[in-house]
């Protein structure tokens, strides 16, 4: 160990007469450690926020959807399928049908994204399945089969006619007092000619399938029919609304989506879901930076204390600094035992700061004691990822901080005159 790092640390030791400094030197720490904590258990909550959110939309959705710009719906959709699949990178593919209708079980009414799919196909490229909390998507499809473990459990309401299968949200059921087996009445906003004039149509499904994403918005509104059905009820014909492609990678979502709207041309417009929810995740970006802005102020006021603390030292160790010199140390070794100083109160204090950080992190992520409110949040709890790139951000600014804030008390002890340091002791 070299004589500057002894006596660093030998100052910064508690004796009898300088315990006041070695008070303000733990009360530093104590900052520094506050601020790397406070850092580190904030950046990875918003890191959480982001992750969550992602996979969770991603997992309801697809990576990418293609749709039609005249907004009429993708005429001749399983064409546009065959040359999506020949891209490289693409997984899958599947068409959909969205529109909106109104769901009525008794006196309870509520309004509903309806989309229609192919379960199978589905299954390949959303996870709605591994998000299904009752019931079977196979069921979507108006079926007469009274062998299958389903019907056993919950048999037709009428035997000899096929019913219309409908997957409903967690919260969206809840809502109209349904459950498994259930029937429900759609109402399509889409008129049909009768010999009394023009009503809405409206279909009985019954309820095959409950699911829970996580999501309020999407448990509270989504519902999901069999593809053939949705066309008949929003009048498409032989139409998709679009396509959801599944990638190999998600990150490179903007650049596939880019290969399909050329390979397709006009009028088929590919979206990823980087673009999808783009206001989502750059509000979310952008509350990540303000927040690690903010909380450095929290590090910048434990700076202050390192410069009140080495301030002090200076004051009260101007004798040995004379004594030193008059020993021959050269400015240069002065200057090196308070910088010293500072950085291992900021070495200290990060140490601590991480351990308590990622402590409060590992306890977050396992034990989900936050809880937040469904109707007002995407997630019912707090959720946390860390990374470690967010760890070497920390450390290199709290470094930094500390050794700006070493740099005045450090250089003024280096100019003192060894003379007059004597002199007055």
């Amino acid at each position: 160990m070299g004589y500057e790092l002894f006596i660093s640390w030998r100052y910064l030791r508690a004796k009898r007469k300088q315990i006041f400094i070695s008070i303000i030197s733990l009360i530093s720490i104590s900052g520094v450690a506050l601020g790397v904590a406070a850092l580190i258990i904030t950046l990875s909550v918003m890191n959480g926020f982001r992750k969550d959110l992602r996979e969770k939309i991603i997992g309801m959705s697809s990576h990418i959807v293609v749709l039609d710009q005249r907004n009429i719906g993708l005429e001749g959709p399983e064409i546009a399928q065959k040359k999506i699949e020949k891209i490289e990178s693409v997984v899958a593919t599947a068409p959909f049908v969205y529109g909106q209708a109104i769901l009525k079980n008794g006196d309870k009414t509520a309004g509903a994204v309806i989309k229609g799919i192919f379960p199978e196909e589905t299954k390949k490229v959303a996870g709605l399945l591994t998000h299904l909390k009752e019931g079977n998507i196979d069921y979507l499809e108006p079926s007469l089969k009274e062998k299958s473990d389903f019907q056993s459990k919950i048999p037709l309401k009428n035997p000899g006619k096929r019913e219309n299968g409908i997957v409903l949200g967690a919260e969206l059921a809840k809502n109209l007092g349904l459950f498994l087996g259930m029937n429900v009445l759609l109402i399509s906003p889409m008129d049909v000619g009768t010999q009394w004039g023009m009503i809405p149509r409206m279909e009985n499904f019954r309820v095959v399938g409950i699911f829970d994403s996580g999501m309020y918005e999407y448990d509270a509104s989504l519902a999901y029919i069999f593809f053939p059905v949705a066309q008949k009820l929003f009048n498409l014909g032989e139409r998709a609304t679009g396509l959801e492609v599944k990638i190999d990678n998600i990150f490179f979502a903007d650049k596939i989506a880019a290969v399909i709207q050329k390979e397709l041309g006009y009028p088929y417009w590919a979206r990823s879901w980087m673009v999808t929810h783009k206001n989502l995740f750059a509000a979310l970006k952008l509350e990540k930076v303000t927040m690690f802005v903010i909380l450095v102020l929290i590090v910048l006021v434990a700076a202050f204390n390192i410069i009140s603390t080495l301030t002090m030292m200076t004051m009260e160790k101007t004798k040995d600094i004379g004594i030193f010199k008059a020993m021959g140390a050269l400015r240069s070794s002065i200057l090196k035992i308070f910088l010293l100083e500072g950085l291992i109160i900021g070495g200290v204090g990060i140490i601590i700061g991480t351990v308590v950080g990622y402590t409060a992190c590992h306890l977050l992520g396992k034990y989900q004691f936050i809880k937040l409110p469904q109707d007002v949040y995407y997630i019912s709890s707090l959720p946390v990822h860390v990374q470690g790139t967010d760890f070497i951000y920390i450390t290199l600014v709290v470094v930094i901080i500390s050794l700006m804030a070493t740099i005045y008390p450090a250089y003024k002890a280096s100019r003192l005159d060894p003379c007059e340091a004597i002199r007055y002791e």
